[in-house]
């Protein structure tokens, strides 16, 4: 199995890779700006990034998207601990507006 560190830059090179594919599609008119898109894509993934750094949160089980800004968190945590983790995650990355945490906590 991966150790941490290198688990860590492969998912944060697969997520940079993923937003560069992305960028040259074509954006919602009335919607965002392509400058926008790519903004909230990078936001995307420095979250996503801090999840797979975090001992406490699963990169995999939880969902992370971006609209001007404000991140949403969907999927499913183990525990109220792991949720209240990756709002606080969330809400730390440098550019975030604002979070709405929409996780559920499996029974």
């Amino acid at each position: 199995m991966l150790n941490r560190p290198v688990l860590t830059l492969a998912l944060s090179a697969a997520l940079l890779a993923t937003v560069g594919a992305t960028t040259g599609c074509a954006v919602a008119r009335d919607q965002q700006t392509a400058g926008s898109y790519i903004d909230d894509a990078t936001l995307t993934t420095r979250v996503k990034a801090k999840f797979a750094a975090d001992p406490t949160v699963s990169a995999l089980a939880i969902s992370v998207e971006t609209l001007k800004g404000t991140v949403q968190l969907s999927g499913f945590a183990k525990s109220d601990a792991e949720k209240a983790v990756a709002g606080r995650l969330a809400r730390e990355t440098s550019g975030v507006v604002a979070v709405r945490n929409d996780i559920a906590v499996k029974p």
